[in-house]
């Protein structure tokens, strides 16, 4: 993420022209996805460790529900603030722009609806997989033929990311498809928590390794077929093979993370990745102003490839630091605040 943001940021003139350009943005497509597969897996463990606690369906719901409507706020405070930092220049329009942190929130408030719908282990994961297809499937239409432009463009925008424009928008993130990636991580989630994946997590994240190969090779066929199920075929975009392709991508990583932890570096210590991915939320909001917005720390797109660099490795070292001072002082503001009560009594005396 840090990498794709900064290079798209920063680079400029020739060096936006070159084969390392276009070679640092193909990564991009991977961490909203992976956000999602993340946000459906935390769903299915919040979900069943409250089950074995003997919570009421309805009030998991609620619950899940409630959570993803504040990260909704959230999404929307943020578009708030980057509206007011880019004045004068930034349009009333962008209050209303569909980013990953409003999908994210309304993919939780979904998957809570329904886990509410069946206590089963195996009905959710199924229910959820299919969900997550239907969503898939349903993209390419919603896209082209049969858009719903007799809606509101800032409510279609939440179906299609058509936002202001004449057509979808691939740089926004709407329900369509961006929700199906949240379900297929539930699904996986389920699989994950099951008794047998408990215990054998080394084994199921292997199986989701080899399964991702499997959907990636799938993708690459069915977007090889002389037939094709749409009008408009846009595989890099709205194509449920590209779907397959990067939720493929995304169960190999899953089993990536888990040797990391198990067996590589996450065990020698302090791990840099994983602290960033305790506070995901943080790092993304607060790197974005400081690559994207007023306090860039960089000149935006007037940078050779060189000081690019250099920026990202500056941004991923800062926003580690963050992270682990969030991490470090979490919880503990009364004390802190007690603390400066007391230095202040301790001058003034």
């Amino acid at each position: 993420m840090f990498e794709v943001h900064c290079y798209d940021s920063w680079l400029g003139g020739s060096a936006r022209h070159t084969q390392f350009f276009g070679w640092s943005q193909l990564s991009g497509t991977v961490p909203a996805p992976l956000f999602l597969f993340i946000a459906g897996i935390s769903c299915a463990l919040v979900t069943d460790r409250s089950r074995r606690k003997g919570v009421a369906a309805g009030d998991i719901a609620s619950k899940m529900i409630g959570r993803g409507a504040w990260v909704l706020v959230l999404g929307l405070l943020f578009r708030l603030q980057e509206y007011v930092l880019g004045q004068p220049g930034a349009p009333w329009t962008d209050l209303f722009r569909v980013d990953i942190l409003n999908v994210i929130g309304i993919s939780i408030m979904l998957m809570g609806l329904l886990n509410w719908t069946t206590e089963s282990r195996v009905a959710n994961a199924v229910l959820a997989g299919a969900v997550a297809v239907a969503i898939s499937l349903a993209t390419p239409p919603l896209w082209t033929t049969h858009r719903p432009a007799w809606l509101p463009w800032y409510l279609e925008s939440y179906i299609n990311g058509v936002h202001i424009y004449n057509s979808p928008q691939p740089w926004l993130f709407p329900i369509f498809p961006w929700t199906a990636f949240a379900f297929a991580g539930l699904a996986a989630g389920y699989v994950l928590f099951s008794d047998w994946g408990a215990r054998n997590l080394a084994r199921t994240t292997a199986v989701f390794a080899g399964a991702g190969v499997a959907l990636f090779l799938l993708s690459v066929a069915f977007d090889k077929a002389p037939v094709h199920l749409y009008a408009v075929q846009d595989y890099w975009h709205t194509s449920p093979a590209f779907f397959l392709a990067r939720v493929g991508i995304v169960m190999v990583i899953v089993w990536v993370g888990y040797a990391w932890c198990r067996w590589g570096l996450g065990q020698a210590g302090f791990s840099p990745l994983i602290q960033l991915g305790q506070t995901s939320l943080l790092v993304y909001w607060v790197h974005t102003e400081f690559v994207y917005g007023r306090f860039s720390i960089l000149t935006k797109n007037a940078q050779g490839i060189g000081m690019a660099t250099f920026g990202l490795f500056v941004i991923t070292a800062a926003m580690v630091l963050l992270s682990a001072v969030r991490t470090r002082f979490k919880g503990r503001g009364a004390e802190l605040l007690v603390w400066f009560r007391r230095q202040k009594a301790a001058v003034e005396s």
